[in-house]
């Protein structure tokens, strides 16, 4: 009889606390729209749990993305700085607005945006600087606010995967003049899809809240402010369900048992990898000592982009879903549009062809965690 193996996918929504009881709550109150009882909820603890000045839910990072670009009036002829190793979101929420975007080289050990390449990409037609700080590890924040402050730009903070992590004991999302958080299915707290704006500078609050109203002064109307709202600025639907919402505030009530199991995970790969690494075989991923991560992510670099895709196709085999990650933005058809072509950014070109995401999920566990790092070591061990 052939060898029976479960299957390990890499990614897994999960239940954690109330979930489907605050949804049915949700109903009971009668209000299924945006900025119900949950929405509101949800906000005031990301604003108390992460020290942030005002929190605004979105219904995507995207859309948090594009809030941000609308408030720093990006316009046609604007140039955006952020990395091509991304996910798409990140630029297009800017090139809606007419903007060109300025793609910069990441660091080797990170693979956040190289902060040593920031000045010499900035131009008087630079209107936003956009870092992402990827598997959760902060950019280098100091730096890159120096260098914005400099010259009087905005930092859009891409904290899509840094929910509740740190950057010198600051948390991500919060250092800039504004951050954007993801609550999509494959990040550590999930609502299916969701996200939220981080403001961090109160010239963009009341703003902020007309254009995420369809660019109406509406929240001021059920705050009794006004005795009537109207249209007053361009703007669109950012706000998700309440039932979204109900989702999503289940999920944080549970966030340090998620976090501590996020962490495991990640500690776990870490331990049963490194004799890989001390042998030369992979690389794994570099946390700074003024970083504190949340365990979103864990991922090998390979020697080359052939070993990469064999061991790939050796876990799929296995019924293990190890996963590329980006394809650089600067080499796709729209970034050839931009003008663009392979060559121009050396450190993304080879770090994303040679990295594997691992499955991570919370509910991972050890033994399938342990199938996932035999395997990988029974591979490059064989290969070598």
């Amino acid at each position: 009889m052939a060898e029976y193996m479960s299957k390990i996918p890499f990614n897994r929504p999960f239940i954690a606390g109330k979930e489907l009881y605050y949804i049915a709550q949700a109903v009971t109150r009668g209000h299924l729209a945006g900025d119900g009882y949950f929405s509101k909820r949800c906000a005031e603890w990301l604003q108390a749990s992460f020290s942030a000045r005002r929190v605004l839910l979105t219904h995507s990072c995207t859309a948090a993305l594009e809030m941000s670009a609308l408030l720093c009036d990006i316009s046609e002829g604007d140039e955006v700085i952020l990395p091509s190793f991304t996910f798409v979101s990140t630029a297009t929420a800017f090139v809606l607005r007419g903007a060109r975007p300025v793609f910069v080289d990441i660091r080797e050990d990170t693979l956040n945006i190289d902060e040593a390449l920031l000045k010499g990409s900035i131009t008087d037609r630079t209107r936003a600087i956009v870092p992402v700080h990827y598997a959760g590890v902060g950019c280098e924040m100091d730096a890159i606010l120096d260098i914005a402050a400099g010259s009087d730009i905005p930092v859009i903070e891409d904290a899509a995967q840094g929910v509740n992590a740190t950057y010198r004991g600051r948390y991500l999302g919060t250092l800039g003049s504004m951050g954007c958080y993801s609550f999509h299915e494959t990040k550590n707290f999930i609502s299916g899809e969701g996200g939220a704006l981080v403001l961090n500078d109160e010239r963009f609050f009341e703003r902020a809240e007309i254009i995420r109203e369809k660019g109406t002064n509406r929240s001021k109307f059920f705050r009794g402010e006004i005795d009537k709202y109207t249209w007053v600025d361009i703007g669109s639907s950012y706000l998700p369900s309440e039932l979204v919402a109900a989702f999503l505030y289940a999920q944080l009530e549970e966030s340090e048992t998620i976090t501590r199991k996020r962490l495991s995970i990640y500690e776990h790969y870490a331990r049963g990898l490194a004799p890989l690494e001390q042998d030369g075989l992979v690389r794994l991923p570099v946390i700074p000592h003024e970083c504190s991560a949340n365990g979103h992510m864990f991922y090998l670099l390979l020697p080359d982009g052939d070993t990469r895709n064999a061991l790939m196709d050796h876990l799929v085999s296995r019924k293990i879903h190890a996963v590329f990650h980006y394809i650089p933005l600067h080499t796709s058809p729209m970034g050839q549009k931009f003008g663009y072509k392979n060559g121009d950014l050396p450190a993304t070109e080879s770090l994303s062809e040679r990295l594997l995401r691992l499955p991570c999920y919370y509910e991972l566990e050890e033994h399938e965690q342990d199938r996932v790092i035999e395997e990988i070591t029974r591979f490059l061990k064989g290969s070598h």
